[in-house]
């Protein structure tokens, strides 16, 4: 397990992160209840998880932004140029 990443704790404060996993729970709870259906719950963890790639891209931002000097772009899983 890694280390805890403190310095991107008060943007994910500030982005709310603890509320929008809250409510992903709380949605599971609710399809296994029955009291939402199974496409609510599609729609809500398809609207969470671009919830979090914008969260990603801002700590993303946040690192260029703050790095000293440009670091090479970063390589995407399966994609070797």
């Amino acid at each position: 397990m890694s280390e805890r990443d403190y310095k991107s704790t008060p943007v994910g404060d500030a982005l709310g992160i603890r509320a929008v996993i809250d409510g992903l729970a709380s949605d599971l709870q609710d399809l296994r209840a029955g009291t939402i259906s199974p496409v609510d719950a599609m729609a809500r963890a398809h609207l969470a998880k671009q919830f979090f790639n914008g969260a990603r891209l801002v700590l993303l931002a946040m690192k260029e932004i703050r790095s000293p000097e440009p670091t090479a772009a970063p390589q995407i899983e399966g994609h070797n140029p």
